[in-house]
């Protein structure tokens, strides 16, 4: 789906002694929370209702509820909106009783501030209270490295990173932080976080992994903990509802495979098949589910976009996980015993049978599972077709009970009966120092050093330093995708410190130039920082379209994704490191990216003598090469 995440913006480099001052902005200061009227409904019966007593067990409130809604009131309940959708007239969530709305990435109000965000879903939640029965909104949102959607949050390394950090009580002070500061601004569910196994690094959603194994990934779902808190807590002003994603095997989809077998799309690899035998899926693509289920009750678990095709019957019989209800409901909640709900992931319905009818996508998936349905320019047509499917036998009444116990569950866990409008307690925290110094530990923890001759680091910071590269400068390419945007830019205007910024704060002498042209003074340190441009999902697949339709691109293609450094980028080096006394590359990027030979090749009598010169000096150079996951704090 279409939402946001990823990279920070101060980088810091570990062990060299030159480290990127954060800026934390003034947070505005909170306004009061709007008055809860009380609707036509509670004015008369007030607290008398059964399902509005907090006294009473969840399972009672909830029982009492689902028996007093009509099959409209209960399909409006399954319904997720887009914020595009209804901002204009957000009388639709009463009229249809909508259960959810989301925003996707850069689905945001403007301005885009904390009180703004705050005060936009207060106004949709005066529109969910204005039903018959007053049940409250659920509002989620892409908080996947921080709450990223909202200009001025605490953003961290991607999934990636922190898998490279091995720390899971970080993870789970990120996903607290994360929690606090997306709750203080209305929303109460994150879409996070993502348990895939990456095993093809050609898959533009790698670095949204923690790692290539299950144990690793296993070991990082203390996030979950992080956002939803332990048991009794989902209800705390600095909590959310988490979600575990993709499920199952969107990072095992093999390649020329992309986009359902090209029958949705053109991504290469991105929402592809599992090629897969049974006992490889469990080890490789379930095993993180268990845990995540069993162990930290993860509160809602989005399926994915991609296809399983069993190799044990023979390829050529793919199924859409959004429509496997052996997985779904056979797997994940008769043997798991999972009791959240399953929300589809973006218009993800879609992709079951493709070119079949509407009508039987949305039967399909709720039959196989789905509870709550995101669609988020279509949640009309839904209503009216799920209802139909109900009404013309397609779909058991039992089948749509299950759904909106489930959902209910979750709403009154989270207080939103008692307390339904944004708790702004937390709101003058967002982009705090002391958040940001989390962040801060968190790009410490998450660079790996994979070359270090000569002890080129730690580096002295009396030296002149000589920096170049593209991504040295450039906060946008330190923020990566899903940073305001889905997309993210290179042309992203974030608060935060370049890497640049922050070797200038801690040397005496800096030479910057991007393409190095500049001279490099005599006995100076090079560091050259080079990488990947943002990207996200399918526009991140090697060999995968280019996008061009953020405002910042100005309608020009960004460069092709191929997990190999810019034509610049790999001059840069060259010359930096032929020239300079040590050489530094830090390469930030959300996967391996190959750092080629020298241009030159190997020294032959037929060489140009200056080819010649600069390898033999490279080969007395002292060098370091240090890769940062996407991620850092702005």
């Amino acid at each position: 789906m279409r939402r946001l995440t990823v990279l920070a913006t101060a980088a810091v480099l570990t062990g060299t002694g030159l480290a990127a001052a954060a800026a934390a902005p003034a947070a505005p200061a909170a306004p009061a929370a709007p008055s809860s009227t009380p609707t036509s409904l509670q004015a008369r019966a007030g607290s008398a209702l059964p399902y509005r007593d907090a006294r009473l067990p969840t399972g009672k409130r909830v029982a009492d509820l689902l028996a007093r809604m009509t099959l409209a009131e209960k399909v409006g309940q399954m319904t997720q909106a887009e914020r595009g959708g209804i901002d204009a007239d957000p009388s639709q969530i009463t009229t249809l009783g909508l259960g959810s709305v989301l925003s996707g990435g850069g689905s945001v109000p403007t301005p885009n501030t904390p009180s703004a965000w705050a005060d936009m879903v207060d106004r949709y939640q005066r529109a969910a209270l204005g039903t018959r029965l007053g049940i409250p909104l659920l509002y989620g949102v892409d908080s996947v490295h921080g709450h990223g959607n909202l200009d001025g949050a605490t953003v961290f390394p991607h999934d990636i990173g922190l898998g490279a950090t091995r720390d899971p009580g970080l993870v789970e002070r990120i996903a607290h932080i994360t929690a606090e500061e997306t709750r203080a601004t209305g929303p109460q569910w994150a879409f996070a976080p993502c348990l895939c196994v990456a095993r093809d690094d050609r898959w533009g959603r790698t670095y949204e992994s923690f790692g290539e194994t299950p144990e690793l990934v296993t070991m990082m779902e203390t996030a979950i903990r992080g956002l939803q808190g332990r048991p009794g807590q989902l209800d705390d002003a600095d909590r959310v509802l988490a979600t575990a994603k993709h499920f199952a095997g969107d990072g095992l989809t093999t390649y020329g495979t992309g986009s359902n077998g090209q029958r949705t799309g053109s991504y290469p690899i991105d929402q592809g098949v599992d090629q897969v035998s049974r006992r490889t899926f469990e080890r490789l693509a379930l095993a993180p589910y268990v845990p995540a289920v069993r162990r930290w009750d993860v509160g809602s678990v989005m399926p994915s976009y991609s296809d399983v095709d069993w190799t044990e019957d023979g390829l050529g019989n793919p199924v859409n996980m959004h429509g496997n209800r052996e997985l779904l409901t056979g797997w994940l909640k008769e043997k798991q015993h999972f009791d959240g709900f399953v929300i589809s992931d973006y218009e993800g319905i879609h992709h079951i049978d493709p070119g079949s009818t509407y009508a039987h996508q949305v039967a399909t998936g709720v039959n196989a599972g789905v509870d709550m349905f995101m669609e988020p320019y279509d949640f009309r047509d839904f209503t009216t077709t799920l209802t139909a499917a109900v009404q013309g036998g397609q779909v058991s009444m039992a089948r749509i009970d299950d759904a909106v116990t489930r959902i209910l569950t979750k709403k009154v866990e989270l207080g939103l009966f008692e307390h339904p409008y944004t708790d702004r307690r937390n709101i003058d925290d967002i982009g705090s120092a002391a958040h940001r110094a989390v962040a801060r530990e968190a790009v410490q923890e998450s660079q790996v050093l994979l070359k270090n001759d000569r002890k080129a680091l730690p580096l002295n910071g009396r030296r002149p330093v000589y920096v170049a590269g593209s991504n040295a400068d450039n906060i946008g390419n330190q923020a990566g995708g899903w940073t305001l945007t889905w997309q993210g830019g290179s042309t992203t205007d974030i608060p935060g410190t370049t890497v640049l910024d922050g070797i200038r704060g801690e040397a005496r002498d800096v030479t910057f130039s991007e393409d190095a042209s500049a001279p490099v003074p005599r006995g100076a340190v090079g560091v050259v920082v080079v990488g990947e441009t943002p990207y996200s999902e399918g526009f991140g697949d090697v060999g995968g379209p280019s996008w061009s339709n953020d405002p910042g691109d100005a309608g020009q293609p960004r460069p092709a994704k191929t997990m190999e450094l810019s034509t610049a980028d790999s001059r840069a080096v060259d010359t930096v490191c032929a020239r300079a006394s040590t050489c530094v590359v830090l390469v930030v990027s959300g996967r391996p990216v190959v750092i080629p030979p020298r241009s030159c090749g190997r020294s032959t009598p037929s060489s140009p003598p200056g080819c010649r010169a600069a390898r033999e000096r490279a080969s007395r150079t002292s060098s370091s090469v240090t890769h940062r996951s996407p991620g850092g704090c702005r």
